[in-house]
């Protein structure tokens, strides 16, 4: 069966009742299950698992696919607006998007974040209907060396995180490298830095982090702060975007469409990093990179292009080559095979139904949620009109219940709480907290595909340099490192 065919056979199964049903079901509850800081969608997904054993495969994974891409576009809500995260790839939103929402224009900071969303999700779409099978073989071509390269160009970005000082930025980076190497080790299984705690054998996880230092953190403020009022604290503000805003967004939709697409094809790469990636991008090109980290309309509009066009790309892998690029992906594997729908190169032309009955789907869910999601942001927005007690309790509650349900440890409450003193004590001392996340996200996968690229070339460093996708990387992350501090040095002697 051809391309056109195939396209034919996924739009009758996406716009009939029963796929359009499960669609705005999904959807739903996945931007609901997104809103919820901690509680993401890989839970949910396996919760279904046994609930969709006996529905048809094409119904259960076009229901499935809905939560994901729903929490994806449903996690920026409680960034915006609580500075918490509701799933790993929207921390970057948080950056720009609490700012904004702090300074009363929480509405706007949503609608932003809602119609970049709807762009980064349909333009993957097509670009995904397009290009599935070529990107299929071309994501094939990315070895350790390649992903070892990408995850180093990603580190070099870390002085565009800093709020100032590229130092205290290092500081920063080198305290998330050290976290992310805590844990046992997965090629050789010695512990390393566990302290004889079993609690630390499985590492930590980036949910903890990433609550613990913007969401807890910003109760210790609060509390802390307790008896200065904040400047519209109650103020939504208007939905309405001004031509400047449309224009502002413009360049990350288009630009962080297409890059977070590509980064979503990558197997292991996935929303988060897309989402980081974009957000660095635009800032290092902005005519103006000092707004950033203040409320700009691009600090939102970037990861949130980008973060939703990477959850689209990396169906990609998963139902070409039966890889998963990320923890949700993974899980979704996992429900095709007890759906017995083995991936592979041959889905696509034995299982034509299901393969683009779940792409056309997803350009109908991206519809669905811009309907539901635009005109409930007046009402949503409407949280920051909570009482600070009642709020902060539910804050703290959210963050609680979603790092317990990842676990189910009482230690990680703990380390919760470690955690949001210890980015108090960062945003007390001016240290950026964005660098030690992005550092703990790529350290990780950094030292394994270092030590993978080594295995495989018997401790040849020449296979980074002989190789063409590695080597530009390597190049460009050399000049992304280069470039600035030779731009300060010609200021300073100015």
């Amino acid at each position: 069966m051809g391309t056109f065919d195939g396209i034919l056979s996924g739009l009758s199964v996406a716009f009939s009742v029963q796929g359009m049903l499960f669609v705005l079901i999904g959807v739903f509850a996945g931007t609901f299950i997104g809103m919820m800081p901690g509680l993401g969608p890989i839970s949910a997904i396996a919760i279904m698992i046994p609930l969709t054993y006996n529905m048809e495969p094409t119904v259960a994974l076009v229901l499935m696919a809905g939560v994901y891409y729903g929490a994806v576009f449903g996690g920026s809500t409680s960034s915006i607006l609580l500075n918490a995260p509701g799933i790993s790839g929207t921390v970057a939103t948080a950056f720009d998007g609490y700012p904004m929402a702090q300074n009363g224009q929480a509405g706007k900071a949503l609608a932003i974040a809602a119609i970049s969303s709807f762009a980064g999700g349909t333009v993957s779409v097509v670009l995904l209907m397009l290009f599935a099978p070529l990107l299929a073989s071309v994501a094939i071509v990315f070895g350790p060396p390649e992903y070892f390269a990408l995850m180093l160009l990603g580190l070099t970005a870390i002085a565009s995180l800093s709020d100032g000082s590229t130092i205290k930025a290092l500081i920063s980076a080198v305290l998330g490298l050290m976290f992310v190497t805590i844990g046992m080790d997965s090629q050789t299984g010695t512990t390393r830095f566990t302290f004889n705690n079993s609690n630390l054998l499985e590492g930590i996880d980036f949910l903890v982090i990433a609550l613990g230092l913007f969401a807890i953190a910003e109760i210790c403020n609060l509390i802390v702060n307790r008896k200065k009022t904040i400047k519209n604290q109650g103020n939504i503000g208007s939905l309405k975007l001004s031509k400047q805003d449309f224009k502002d967004m413009s360049g990350p939709m288009t630009r962080q469409s297409f890059l977070g697409f590509i980064l979503g094809v990558l197997p292991g790469a996935g929303a988060t990093i897309a989402s980081f990636i974009g957000y660095i991008t635009e800032k290092k090109i902005a005519k103006r990179p000092e707004e950033f980290g203040k409320g700009a309309v691009k600090g939102i509009s970037a990861p949130e292009t980008a973060n939703n066009a990477a959850t689209s790309g990396a169906f990609v892998p998963l139902l070409s080559l039966g890889i998963p690029g990320s923890g949700t992906t993974a899980v979704l594997l996992g429900a095709l095979l007890v759906l017995n729908v083995p991936p592979g190169p041959l889905l696509i032309e034995e299982q034509p139904d299901l393969f683009w009955g779940v792409i056309i789907s997803m350009y109908i869910g991206n519809v669905f949620l811009l309907i539901l999601n635009l005109p409930l942001i007046p009402y949503i927005a409407k949280v920051l009109l909570i009482p600070r007690p009642m709020l902060i309790s539910l804050v703290i509650m959210f963050s609680m219940i979603g790092v317990y349900s990842i676990s189910f440890s009482t230690f990680d409450l703990y380390l919760l709480l470690a955690f949001g003193v210890i980015g108090y004590l960062m945003k007390l001392y001016n240290f950026p907290a964005a660098p030690l996340i992005l550092a703990f996200i790529l350290g990780g996968m950094m030292e394994e595909s270092f030590r993978q690229a080594m295995t495989i070339a018997n401790d040849d460093l020449t296979v980074f340099f002989t190789r063409p996708i590695a080597l530009s990387m390597l190049i460009v992350a050399l000049l992304s490192f280069l470039v600035p501090i030779i731009r300060q040095k010609k200021t300073t002697s100015a």
